[in-house]
Parts: C-alpha cells; sequence; structure tokens
C-alpha cells in the first residue's frame, strides 16, 4: 500500500511542475459518490474503493480545489453512510479546498425544512460562493428549485441571495463565474421537456435569464450518473459522469476543469484512464472553453 505521505509528495511535485511550465491551473469535480446506490443501501464497499481511488489521484494531481456535485450518500440520513463518506473524503489533502454540494438524496426529492437543517448540520451550507484567484464558484441546492413545494421560502431566499451574489461579483470585476448545482437545469437545450432529470421549465426560464443577465457560461451538475452537455446562449451546461455507480453505458470517473486565460476547458476521465499529469494543452479546443468527453476507462475500481 502507498503511504500517505508519499502521495502528498507527488502532488506536491506535480503542482510545482505545474508552475515551472506555466501550467494553467485546473480543479476537480466529482459528482454522485452516493454510498450504498450499488447495493440498494446494504453496504458501500465499492462506493469506497471508487472514491478513494478518485482522492489518491486528486491528491497526486493537487488540484486548486474540488467540488462534489451532490448525491453524496443514498438513502437521506442514513448514519453508515453518512459517516463513510465524511471518513473518505477526511482522506483528501487538507491543503486542498473541498465543497459539497446537495444533492436529491442527501435532502431529499422533495425537500423540507427539517432536511435542510440536517443536511446542513452535517455537511455544511447548501448554497454559497467561493473564490478562487479570478474565479468565483457559485454552490446552488437544485433539490429547492425542482421541488420547492415545502420549502417556498428557502427557494425564495436562495433565488434572492445568488441575484445579489452576482451583482457583487460583476461590480468586483471577477473574470469568470461558475455555477455548481446537483441536478442540470437542462440536459441538451433549455426547451426540452420537463423530467426527472432536469429542472422544470418555469423555474429553469427564470434562473437562466438571472444567470444570463450576469454573464455566467459555465455550469457543471451531477444526477445522471452519465456525462451530457446542452447550450443556451453563451451558458454551457455540464453534467458529469458518478465517481461511483454509472448508469446505462457510462463509466465512474472525475473531471478536470482548466481555469485558462479565455475561459474553461475539461475533460472526464473513467477511473481506469487516470492521467498521471494534467497536460491542459492536450485538452481539445481548451482555448475556446470547449468541452470533451472521454468515456474510457473501467465501470468501477474492483474490490474483493
Amino acid at each position: 500500500m502507498i503511504h500517505p505521505q508519499w502521495l502528498k509528495l507527488c502532488g506536491a511535485i506535480v503542482l510545482l511542475s505545474g508552475i515551472v511550465r506555466g501550467q494553467e491551473p485546473f480543479f476537480i469535480q466529482m459528482s454522485d459518490p452516493q454510498f450504498g446506490m450499488y447495493t440498494n443501501n446494504v453496504g458501500f464497499k465499492q462506493e469506497t474503493a471508487n472514491l478513494e481511488f478518485a482522492i489518491a489521484t486528486a491528491n497526486r494531481l493537487h488540484p486548486v480545489f474540488i467540488v462534489i456535485t451532490g448525491d453524496l450518500i443514498n438513502k437521506p440520513g442514513d448514519a453508515s453512510q453518512i459517516a463513510e463518506y465524511l471518513r473518505v473524503t477526511h482522506e483528501i489533502d487538507p491543503q486542498i479546498p473541498v465543497y459539497n454540494v446537495a444533492g436529491n438524496h442527501d435532502v431529499g426529492n422533495i425537500p423540507t425544512h427539517e432536511s435542510l437543517q440536517a443536511y446542513r448540520r452535517l455537511f455544511g451550507k447548501d448554497y454559497y460562493s467561493f473564490r478562487n484567484g479570478d474565479m468565483e464558484g457559485i454552490v446552488l441546492d437544485s433539490s429547492i428549485i425542482q421541488h420547492p413545494e415545502k420549502v417556498m421560502d428557502e427557494e425564495k431566499t436562495q433565488r434572492e441571495w445568488l441575484e445579489t451574489e452576482l451583482r457583487a461579483a460583476k461590480a468586483d470585476g471577477v473574470k469568470s463565474i461558475v455555477v455548481f448545482q446537483h441536478i442540470p437545469w437542462f440536459l441538451h437545450t433549455a426547451d426540452e421537456p420537463d423530467q426527472y432529470f432536469n429542472i422544470p421549465h418555469d423555474a429553469r426560464a427564470c434562473y437562466l435569464a438571472i444567470l444570463d443577465g450576469a454573464g455566467v457560461r459555465y455550469n457543471f451538475a451531477g444526477h445522471l450518473h452519465q456525462n451530457s452537455e446542452g447550450r443556451e446562449g453563451f451558458l454551457t451546461m455540464v453534467s458529469t459522469g458518478p465517481v461511483g455507480k454509472p448508469l446505462g453505458n457510462a463509466s465512474s470517473g472525475i473531471r478536470v476543469i482548466a481555469i485558462g486565460e479565455h475561459g474553461l476547458c475539461n475533460q472526464y476521465f473513467g477511473l481506469g484512464n487516470l492521467p498521471n499529469q494534467i497536460d491542459v494543452k492536450s485538452f481539445p479546443a481548451c482555448e475556446s472553453g470547449s468541452t470533451a468527453v472521454s468515456s474510457g476507462g473501467n465501470v468501477g475500481v474492483n474490490t474483493p
């Protein structure tokens, strides 16, 4: 077994070599670790293996931050799943900031005030912002947008907070505002029909107008358990495959997003195809902020 100190040393070496070469900074998106999904809440051995493998890679590559876009667990409120998720994510190098995002399996398909308070008590805020250099990250709780029925006040408060935050970021001259959430606004087009995997049309149109008015160009989500991409105007909506159990022909993996002078570019790597180091120049059309999806790699990490 590789000693954790060696993993930290490798990460530091990669980070320093990137600085020397003028490598663009990058962050890592993981989504849907969803402890308990593989076995329908009987156990989570496979989820642990997948996430530990992804974290070991992240510690070695040393991104500027990691964002985990929801469905941290499979059964809302399950104490053992919560404890294992917290234990495993504690293995992330403490020098790498980690941002959790609330998913529907974390706060419930139809959130309540009680489920939101429980999430906040365990994982922290469900909507907030953070800065990394000239980039502002905005984390939204998409579940209270998709199903606000029992928390109408929470949806209104989050929406008003978002508008205020976007105005402040614009006034501060932030170069890039990136939004993170669990449920995507849409999979392919903004006028697609409502379904479980997207935000209902009326709410979708409202929030997309808010983001467009602030010049937001990038939005990252999960929820699908496979990769998908769509565009609306200048906004690119990327739904990232899971680090946990995939659906269909997808593979478990992580997404690497480079922060460049001309925007963001990204690539998805299956767990069986993780890079030894990040070469941003190899990402297709990086200078234009285009996205690329690599579906290569194994479906998971074998467990005994």
